[in-house]
């Protein structure tokens, strides 16, 4: 877009985010699945996963300073102590104001703890808060927003499901890769790693989980010096 055509204010939010602005966000099929090597965003992560389109904190602030400079954000509650107020699941609202318009907006941790659920809060906050005007709203929509609407209805294809969670399959395969560990700890930050699958897999069957943690310290036990084993 030349300078000439160039949006401004609240026009400019609607604009898309070049592709260089673009992160990907992968999200595996299955909370145990195994990870690797991400050929598509080169990651370390679960596999296979689906990865999603999204803007990112500093590309978003970015675009929020050329629409206003003096735009601002505040939560939508405060603690007494005048803390920002979040709710029960950790999650916070928001008021964001851009060119004198306030609109609201929700974050929530996604799974994270300590400083960084606090980030992932205000970032996903002011995300969910700017699509409420127009920002990314592509990337949100996932499909053709401004389409003809007298011509063809084409039904959108179908993404297969991801397979439900098997705490049979996810027992055997974490067993597995107890009983591979040679050194105690391996053995240790092999359980680390799993263990919000252990922990899946306890909520569904107690029985395989107990068989996980009686493997674990068995295995501890074989595995530590002569004199520490407990």
């Amino acid at each position: 877009m030349s300078d000439a055509t160039k949006q401004t204010g609240l026009a400019l939010l609607r604009e898309p985010f070049p592709a260089h602005q673009i992160s990907k966000l992968p999200k595996p099929y299955k909370a145990d699945s195994p990870k690797g090597k991400c050929a598509e965003c080169g990651g370390y992560h679960g596999l296979p996963a689906v990865h999603l389109d999204y803007v990112g904190h500093a590309a978003l602030t970015d675009r929020l300073l050329d629409c206003d400079p003096a735009w601002d954000w505040q939560p939508l509650a405060f603690t007494p102590d005048g803390l920002p107020a979040m709710d029960k699941i950790g999650g916070m609202w928001i008021k964001l104001t851009i060119c004198g318009v306030t609109r609201l907006g929700y974050g929530h941790p996604d799974g994270k703890s300590g400083g960084n659920a606090i980030k992932e809060v205000i970032g996903d906050a002011l995300r969910n808060a700017a699509m409420r005007f127009g920002a990314a709203l592509d990337l949100w929509h996932k499909g053709d927003l401004h389409g003809d609407d007298d011509g063809p209805v084409t039904e959108a294809p179908k993404r297969e499901a991801p397979p439900a969670f098997d705490p049979v399959a996810a027992h055997d395969r974490i067993a597995k890769k107890l009983e591979a560990c040679k050194m105690l700890t391996a053995l240790i930050d092999t359980w680390k790693e799993e263990w919000p699958t252990i922990e899946e897999i306890t909520e569904a069957r107690a029985d395989l989980g107990k068989s996980l943690t009686d493997t674990k310290d068995r295995l501890k036990a074989e595995l530590a010096p002569k004199g520490d084993a407990q």
